[in-house]
């Protein structure tokens, strides 16, 4: 009887020892498991924290994009105002009756004026000099920007005189 309690004892400890194996084993893989995924996680926080920064900043550089973009705007506005009102008071009626091809070149030069503040403002910084359409009237005179001039037609130079 005392043999077949060992063999029982033994068969008992063998199993117990089997499970403890299987037991110890799955924890394993599961704990390595666990590692990896554990790793894959604090690199996708990692991510989402660089990401998370990226976004901040660029904010922030929208933020300021923005505001310029307002001053700029509040700017034209202004410009605009200004326009309108020197065109208020200006008489082309009457200027074109007294000195046609005077206004017509001043017309023409102050056109070339915003063309060019639109080139310049979209990014081309190239210098155009004056067209020979615009640098002459039909009489072959001058309307006010000779060849000897500066190609320069500012505002100064494009300006309505006063009526007499």
């Amino acid at each position: 009887m005392g043999i077949k309690i060992a063999i029982v004892a033994g068969m008992l400890i063998a199993c117990l020892s089997g499970v403890f194996y299987w037991y110890y084993n799955d924890t394993q893989a599961r704990i390595a498991t666990l590692r990896e995924n554990n790793a894959k996680l604090e690199v996708a926080v990692n991510t989402a924290e660089s990401s998370l920064d990226l976004v901040k900043t660029e904010m922030a550089k929208v933020g300021e994009l923005n505001n310029q973009l307002q001053k700029s705007l509040q700017k034209s506005e202004a410009y605009g105002d200004d326009l309108r009102n020197k065109l208020q008071q200006l008489d082309l009626v009457q200027d074109a009756i007294k000195d046609a091809a005077k206004l017509e070149g001043k017309m023409n030069g102050a056109t070339a004026n915003v063309w060019r503040d639109i080139m310049r403002d979209s990014g081309d910084s190239s210098e155009y000099a004056l067209p020979k359409w615009l640098q002459q009237t039909r009489e072959g005179t001058s309307s006010g920007n000779s060849s000897t001039e500066s190609t320069d037609t500012t505002s100064s130079q494009t300006e309505a005189s006063p009526a007499n």
